[in-house]
């Protein structure tokens, strides 16, 4: 589903070029037929169309000439412009099918800011998943289409038709509501359906011809939200934010919808580098003197020891006086395990002596030498017993996978398994 995202992000000003085209051709289409009287023919886009007698509930049909085909401009026209609103409304809200339908004139709000006294347009979003509502802030474009689609249902009238629409899920109808997306369907008012504007967006995809290696890209109601989930967190938007606006009451849920682009990791992370560059003393990022690159190079010369490699960091002091056999950052080398026996045995017989003789505070000393040069002998007996390489198996053919030799199957006995 990422994947799908990053594929549509790019594509969706071609999309929207697409929708808007379609919706002026089929308004022009349609004008002009209404235009011309029965049995005329009129010009548009290079077509050429022959106006039908009325039909009924008064649509517009017109005989495409070159092909002789029939056709509903209503019906066309009608499906182009819900198609271009849906597409406006979904990329401008994220908000989900079912919500966007359930959109009516009493969902705008005046929101007055309380620091400036600013009045700003909100949309109330009614629950689909969750029971909590919400507010979205409606932006110049956004107002400019739900303007078109106010003015459109209005048709004239003072107001918008009151209808009532079903509830697939809830098996409930509405009361009669004036909801934003209706439309006349012979001689009455009904609201529009999930069914009508899947089929809406599926003839814009064909229509679009929009596509993605070679295959017809079909865009879907849902793919809206991802995509605005997407383009908002890339944008800057915090993600918690991004999951009010979504009606998300996990903020998992809104990372999930949101696809990163590969270029936004690197992006960011050099931005952050930037960031954390900048709070730190200027000093650092000076060009280096040739005395300090030397020293530089010279620590990493003095790590080579006789029992392996000290694993020191630069410009550190040696804590423990170069004595490398107590020293926890002592790689030791496998191939330097004789000389370790060599110095463990010496201890033991330092250790035994200092016993001897009643030196308390060597005894002491020894006693922890012994103890690093155990501790070292033992990680050199494990790195040595470890084989330097890893046979990974070679896959073979099982007696029940096939057979190279053509000597027949046995077949089963009666007593044998089947």
């Amino acid at each position: 589903m990422d994947q799908r995202t990053r594929t549509q992000l790019p594509l969706l000003p071609a999309l929207l070029r697409a929708v808007e085209r379609q919706r002026k051709d089929a308004e022009a289409r349609i004008t002009a037929a209404r235009a011309t009287p029965a049995g005329g023919r009129f010009l548009v886009a290079g077509e050429e169309f022959e106006r039908c007698g009325s039909g009924q509930a008064r649509r517009v049909y017109v005989t495409e000439v070159a092909a002789g085909r029939r056709r509903n401009l209503t019906h066309e026209e009608e499906a182009a412009f819900w198609s271009w609103a849906t597409v406006e409304v979904l990329r401008h809200t994220g908000i989900r099918i079912e919500e966007m339908l359930e959109l009516t004139h009493h969902s705008f709000i005046a929101y007055t800011l309380p620091t400036t006294g600013e009045v700003v347009p909100m949309l109330q979003v009614a629950p689909s998943k969750t029971d909590a509502e919400r507010l979205l802030l409606v932006s110049p474009e956004l107002a400019e289409v739900l303007t078109a689609v106010i003015f459109r249902v209005r048709a004239g009238n003072a107001a918008l038709p009151l209808v009532s629409a079903y509830d697939v899920f809830e098996q409930t109808w509405s009361p009669p509501m004036p909801f934003l997306f209706q439309r006349r369907y012979g001689t009455e008012d009904r609201p529009l359906t999930r069914s009508y504007i899947r089929e809406c967006l599926v003839a814009t995809s064909q229509s679009a011809q929009i596509t993605v290696a070679g295959d017809p890209l079909e865009w879907r109601p849902h793919d809206f939200r991802r995509i605005f989930v997407t383009d908002a967190i890339r944008s800057g938007l915090p993600p918690h934010i991004a999951a009010k606006i979504c009606g998300h009451a996990a903020l998992d849920t809104t990372m999930g919808y949101a696809a990163i682009y590969p270029e936004d990791v690197i992006s960011h992370h050099r931005a952050f580098i930037a960031r954390r560059r900048t709070e730190r003393p200027s000093e650092e990022y000076r060009e280096l003197s040739a005395t300090e690159w030397d020293e530089f190079l010279a620590h990493f010369e003095l790590r080579k020891v006789a029992l392996g490699t000290c694993g020191r960091d630069y410009a550190t002091p040696c804590q423990h006086e170069n004595a490398c056999v107590r020293c926890p950052l002592l790689l030791v080398d496998p191939a330097q395990m004789p000389r370790l026996q060599e110095i463990h045995a010496n201890l033991v017989d330092r250790f035994q002596e200092a016993r001897d003789q009643g030196w308390l505070g060597e005894v002491a000393a020894i006693e922890t030498t012994m103890a690093a040069a155990a501790q070292k002998l033992e990680a050199m007996h494990e790195r040595a017993a470890k084989p330097s390489t890893v046979h990974l198996g070679m896959p073979d053919f099982r007696r029940n996978a096939g057979r190279s030799s053509a000597e027949p199957e046995t077949p089963p006995t009666a007593a044998g398994p089947l």
